[in-house]
């Protein structure tokens, strides 16, 4: 059973596609109505069906029957597969774009995933939200939960290896467009509480991020959680967040490119 699996029933209390992240993916597909579009680990929808109001055909698929069947259920304007990344039921040339937000981390291998994507590709652009390592490093939330921290930036791939992976697979470039946390986030995922640090506090919030679910021992979150209560009650969590800065941003986006050439 998948980690989805496990906490997809409750997955959209917390998590909900968040406006200003679905302008942004729009914004680097350029949607054409008359295009198709893939989501890679669309979970249950919530960007899927975000972009989908932008226009074009829209696919998703999810390694999660759970998470499928909660985006079947909420729509079927788009086309929804259980599927692998690694195993894509389409055929060659499918799509115009792909998207893939927060999914990296579960592939089983980069290179061969992002080999299917590029397969399944026209001309088109495959674009991608997730963080490094170097990034999840720099969370306050190290303070508090450090081993879970610690092995959530462990299982997140480089950004130097999600390049070469992307090379490997046949993209071009693979623009960086940094991206930080806004004190509205609606999609709470790990870092959404950056200037909200109570939303840990809430046992629905941390259902809904793996880290929590999949990481963090029951201890580690109990000690945690007592920690940042208290200082929350003092103030003193002012002080704990001021003193992780990054001007690498929370989070990014990789914006890599298939182009066909004419011979």
């Amino acid at each position: 059973m998948t980690i989805y699996e496990q906490i997809g029933k409750g997955y959209d209390l917390t998590r909900r596609a968040d406006p200003d992240i679905a302008a942004q993916l729009a914004k680097h597909f350029q949607i054409k109505s008359d295009s198709s579009y893939l989501d890679v680990g669309c979970g249950t929808g919530n960007y899927t069906l975000a972009l989908a109001k932008h226009g074009g055909v829209w696919h998703g698929v999810d390694q999660s029957k759970q998470m499928i069947d909660t985006a079947t259920n909420k729509s079927n304007a788009v086309a929804w597969k259980v599927a692998e990344a690694e195993a894509l039921p389409y055929a060659d040339g499918t799509f115009s774009g792909v998207l893939c937000t927060l999914a990296i981390h579960h592939f089983a291998a980069l290179i061969p995933a992002f080999r299917e994507i590029y397969r399944v590709l026209a001309a088109g652009r495959f674009v991608l939200f997730t963080a490094t390592p170097e990034q999840i490093s720099k969370y306050w939330l190290v303070e508090y939960f450090p081993e879970a921290i610690h092995k959530s930036a462990e299982q997140m791939p480089s950004l130097k290896n999600v390049r070469y992976a992307l090379n490997e697979a046949g993209f071009h470039s693979g623009d960086i467009e940094y991206y930080s946390i806004s004190e509205n986030l609606q999609d709470l995922f790990l870092y959404s509480g950056k200037h909200r640090p109570e939303i840990y506090l809430d046992e629905n919030v941390r259902s809904g991020i793996s880290t929590f679910a999949l990481l963090a021992s029951a201890d580690e979150i109990a000690a945690g959680c007592q920690r940042l209560a208290a200082d929350i009650n003092t103030g003193r969590i002012t002080e704990i967040v001021n003193k992780y800065e990054n001007n690498q941003g929370d989070y990014l986006f990789i914006i890599a490119d298939k182009v066909l050439i004419m011979n």
